[in-house]
């Protein structure tokens, strides 16, 4: 099995987290990372996302030639997702997505904390988009940019699990991590908070799994 997590930012060690946690969840697997080096150091908005999207569509043919079997966008705001879906030889799904469908899965309101106010359109338009906004009690920004998010130092974590433990008073039976960024920090802001999180990397890692048995069942 061969999984691509494909960054649409230029950060390399963002890539690196992301890798690492799908590695843990799945270590069968053969993980693949790949860093869209066209890409801005972060997407913080809809600029950023549209001034990845070329440099993302650019990776597709190595993506075949390497017989990659799942291609999971490793951005919340799943930069692309159409368009390399529509272009792609294989399935392709973003990390925002799979953390939805597992929030939905669990039977559960949930709201998500995001990175930075500008991402919060890009993220409710997915929602409406997919159909999941009934369930959703709301995305919060944590006004802490992505690439603070990736560090994590103490004060980022306490303004992170601040805004979980909010979202979580306000009745949603799980949060979404609204960052790639964060999902080296799932077991700190869980043991913080005492709040059922959701990570969009470990979300997608699981279900791109499940996707290549779908395909390899119907041959």
């Amino acid at each position: 099995m061969k999984l691509l997590f494909l960054n649409p930012n230029s950060t390399v060690a963002m890539t690196e987290s992301v890798v690492t946690t799908a590695r843990a969840v799945l270590p069968e697997a053969e993980i693949l990372g790949w860093t869209n080096s066209d890409g801005p150091p972060a997407i913080q908005g809809p600029e950023d996302g549209d001034a990845a999207l070329l440099g993302l569509l650019a990776l597709l043919p190595k993506a075949q030639e390497a017989g990659v079997e799942v291609i999971v966008i490793a951005c919340f705001d799943d930069t692309g997702l159409e368009e390399l879906r529509a272009k792609a030889h294989c399935p392709v799904i973003g990390i925002g997505q799979a953390a939805y469908h597992m929030a939905l899965l669990m039977g559960q309101s949930y709201g998500v904390v995001t990175t930075m106010a500008g991402s919060v359109p890009v993220i409710e338009g997915n929602i409406e988009r997919l159909g999941f906004e009934g369930a959703c009690l709301g995305v919060v920004p944590s006004n802490i940019p992505v690439l603070d998010v990736e560090e994590g130092r103490p004060d980022v974590l306490e303004k992170l699990s601040d805004e979980i433990r909010t979202m979580g008073a306000r009745g949603a039976g799980s949060v979404i991590l609204g960052c790639a960024g964060m999902t080296t920090h799932h077991a700190a802001l869980s043991l913080s908070t005492g709040v059922t999180l959701i990570d969009g990397v470990r979300a997608a890692t699981v279900l791109a799994e499940a996707l290549v048995r779908m395909g390899r069942s119907s041959l």
